[in-house]
């Protein structure tokens, strides 16, 4: 392989992938940005609600998530999700705002991943008939790798959302049993108590 083929393959291979991964608590809105240089790339974008402050209260209605493009036009919208993925091909470069918005009382947190793909080709350099396949074909499995980690991050996410979720049901299974316990306790030695006033009042009126 040439010199001029080798440096073409590095350059594929150090090809521009921004990603933003973030867990972060949300009161009521929040945004971010993400800035895409080249039209034509791809936003990968999802988010995963992780759970409520609340641990009596876990939150089933999802939060709102609306994105914005560099115009201020209206990309995409999710509302009341509690999971969700989607990607878009950027028509314009610019910054792109991605703001959440939570319609609960409690404070969420949001697992929030976005991964721009950019795959610089440097076509004008491969004038090699067998080296240009080849180029498209690691592009290609660049790609697949980055979609690969991007799923993966995902489903971590879920399944963090998952073990929480377990982990206040037997919570709250654990504290209902403790309470029903304490109750039913509770009316035992009421009953007692009740039954033995009533012998002492029967006693003293058979007495008199």
């Amino acid at each position: 392989m040439s010199l001029k083929a080798t440096i073409v393959l590095l350059g594929l291979l150090w090809s521009f992938q921004a990603t933003l991964g973030i867990r972060f608590v949300i009161d009521r809105e929040e945004c971010f940005s993400h800035k895409a240089e080249y039209e034509g790339d791809t936003l990968h974008v999802s988010f995963v609600v992780i759970k409520s402050d609340s641990q009596w209260h876990f939150n089933e209605d999802g939060v709102d998530l609306v994105i914005h493009g560099p115009t201020g036009e209206q990309i995409h919208d999710f509302r009341e999700q509690i999971s969700a993925k989607h990607d878009f091909v950027v028509q314009k470069k610019g910054v792109y705002r991605f703001c959440f918005t939570n319609k609960s009382p409690y404070h969420e947190t949001i697992d929030f991943d976005v991964q721009l793909g950019h795959f610089a080709y440097y076509d004008q350099h491969a004038k090699d008939e067998h080296f240009t396949p080849l180029m498209e074909q690691i592009s290609k499995l660049e790609e697949a790798l980055y979609n690969i980690q991007f799923e993966q991050h995902w489903l971590e996410a879920q399944t963090d959302r998952q073990a929480i979720v377990n982990e206040n049901m037997s919570k709250r299974a654990v504290h209902k049993a403790l309470f029903e316990s304490f109750a039913l306790i509770g009316a035992s030695f009421l009953q007692v108590y009740l039954l033995r006033r009533l012998f002492e009042r029967k006693l003293g009126m058979s007495r008199v």
